[in-house]
C-alpha cells in the first residue's frame, strides 16, 4: 500500500512538474547543444546521392514522406475546386496601373463547403504576368487601403490596435499592414499580387472541427489522425489551390508563381514549395522553428515551445520530438533541399532572435549541396553574411536591420533576385 501512495505522489509530483514547466528560450551561442546534421545526400540508409536521379527517385521522396508522416502532415484526399467565381473586379486600379480581381473558390465534401478569396493585382501592359502569392494575417483588406477589397467574415485572433474585437474583422484595420506588402513595388516591377486572408482556409486556433480540416473527416470525427495535417499543411494545401486557379487564368503565368510567407506563414510558403512542384520559387521571411531554423541548434523557439503554444500547426506525431530534438533523423535544412532546384530565398532580422538568424542561415549552407547536384548556386561559406549585405545565388539569404516583421528592404531584395531568377 505504502509503494502505490509513493508512486502516486511521485507520478502527482511529476504531472505537476510539467505543467509549471516555465521554458527559458537560449539565446547564447556558447550554450548551443553539439548536433548532428544529417547529410541531405545519404539516405536513411547510408547510401550516398550522387546523381539527381537518386535524388529525385529515392532521397527526394523519403525526406518528403517524412516530413509529412511526422512534420506537417498528411493531406487526408484530393479535392478539386467546385466553383470560381469573380466576385468583384477592375480594369483601372492603383491609380490606374494595375487590374484588380477578387476571385472566390469553392470546396464541397461531406455535405460541408468551404470558400476562401484570393485578391490579385495584376499590371497593366502584361501578358500572363508572374506572381507573387502569399497569405496574410488580418484579412485582405489590411493589405492595401482600397475600399473595394471585400472583408472577409471568417474568424480572426483579436487585435486591439487593429480594432479587432469578438474575433470578428472590420473596416478599421483596412490598410493598417500595407506596409508589408509594397503592392505598387511590386506592381512596377512587373509583378503581380496575390494575396488570401488564412483564415478563411483554417482559423489559426486549435480546433480541428472547423476549417478546411472537417470536410475530409469521416461520421463523428473531430480531429486529424496522428500524422494527417495541422493548420500549416492545411494553409499550404490551400496555396495549391490557389494555383489550380492560377493555371486556368489566361492572365497569370503559372509557371512563374513565387510563394511568399512570413513568420508562420514562411513555414507555410517552405512546406508549400516542398510538396508542390508547381511552384516555380520560395521566399521564407523570419520563418524561425518549424521553417527554415535548424531544430537541433535549440535556439530561440524550440520544438517543445511551439507545439506547446501553437499545437495545431503540426502533426500530432511531431510532439515526440518535443524536448527530443535530438532524435529527428532529419532536421530543416533538408525541408530547404526539398524545394531543389527551384530557388529560395531565406531570410532573417537582427534582433528576431526567437527566429534563431543563425539558424535559419545554416539550413541554407547546408540545403546547398543538393542544388550543386543540379548545378545551381547555394550558400558557398558557414559564415554569416553581414547585415543588410544579401547573398543573392539560387539560394540567397539576407539579415537586416530590425525586428520580426516584414520591410521595404525585404521586398527590395526579393523583387531583385526573383527578376534574375525567372528571366
Amino acid at each position: 500500500m505504502k509503494k502505490i501512495i509513493v508512486l502516486f505522489m511521485l507520478t502527482a509530483i511529476i504531472q505537476y512538474s510539467s505543467s509549471q514547466y516555465v521554458f527559458k528560450p537560449n539565446y547564447d551561442e556558447d550554450k548551443v547543444p553539439e548536433y548532428v546534421v544529417s547529410n541531405p545526400l545519404k539516405t536513411f540508409q547510408g547510401k550516398e546521392v550522387k546523381t539527381i536521379e537518386l535524388w529525385e527517385n529515392e532521397r527526394r521522396p523519403e525526406l518528403l514522406d517524412f516530413f509529412t508522416q511526422n512534420v506537417y502532415g498528411e493531406v487526408p484526399s484530393e479535392l478539386a475546386i467546385t466553383s470560381i467565381e469573380i466576385v468583384e473586379q477592375s480594369a483601372d486600379a492603383l491609380e490606374g496601373k494595375a487590374r484588380r480581381k477578387q476571385i472566390e473558390l469553392a470546396f464541397e465534401n461531406n455535405g460541408k463547403e468551404l470558400r476562401f478569396k484570393i485578391l490579385l493585382y495584376l499590371p497593366k501592359g502584361i501578358e500572363k504576368a508572374p506572381l507573387f502569392l502569399g497569405y496574410n494575417f488580418y484579412g485582405n483588406h489590411t493589405t492595401i487601403n482600397d475600399p473595394h477589397i471585400i472583408i472577409s467574415d471568417a474568424w480572426s485572433n483579436n487585435n486591439a490596435s487593429f480594432g479587432i474585437t469578438n474575433n470578428k474583422l472590420n473596416d478599421q484595420s483596412r490598410g493598417l499592414r500595407t506596409s508589408r506588402w509594397c503592392i505598387e513595388k511590386i506592381i512596377d516591377s512587373g509583378f503581380g499580387l496575390a494575396t488570401i486572408y488564412y483564415g478563411e482556409v483554417d482559423p489559426d486556433k486549435n480546433d480541428m472541427t472547423d476549417g478546411i480540416h472537417s470536410l475530409f473527416y469521416s461520421e463523428g470525427q473531430q480531429a486529424p489522425a496522428s500524422n494527417e495535417w495541422g493548420s500549416i499543411a492545411a494553409w499550404s494545401w490551400g496555396l495549391s489551390r490557389a494555383m489550380d486557379y492560377f493555371e486556368k487564368d489566361a492572365d497569370i503565368d503559372a509557371t512563374k508563381v513565387i510563394v511568399f510567407g512570413h513568420s508562420r506563414l514562411g513555414k507555410t510558403s517552405l512546406w508549400a514549395a516542398a510538396a508542390d512542384q508547381r511552384f516555380a520559387a520560395a521566399i521564407s521571411n523570419n520563418s524561425g522553428c518549424g521553417g527554415a531554423a535548424l531544430s537541433k541548434r535549440k535556439f530561440g523557439e524550440t520544438i517543445w515551445r511551439i507545439n506547446d503554444s501553437f499545437p495545431h500547426w503540426f502533426c500530432d506525431n511531431f510532439k515526440k520530438y518535443s524536448n527530443n530534438e535530438e532524435q529527428l533523423p532529419v532536421d530543416q535544412h533538408e525541408l530547404l533541399a526539398l524545394i531543389a532546384p527551384r530557388p529560395l530565398y531565406v531570410a532573417s532580422a537582427e534582433e528576431d532572435k526567437w527566429a534563431d538568424p543563425r539558424g535559419e542561415f545554416l539550413s541554407t549552407y547546408y540545403a546547398t549541396p543538393v542544388y550543386e547536384l543540379y548545378g545551381k548556386t547555394g550558400i558557398k561559406k558557414p559564415d554569416m553574411p553581414s547585415v543588410n549585405n544579401p547573398i543573392q545565388n539560387t539560394v540567397a539569404y539576407h539579415i537586416r536591420t530590425g525586428k520580426h516583421n516584414v520591410t521595404d528592404y525585404d521586398w527590395e531584395q526579393y523583387i531583385k533576385w526573383a527578376k534574375e531568377q525567372l528571366f
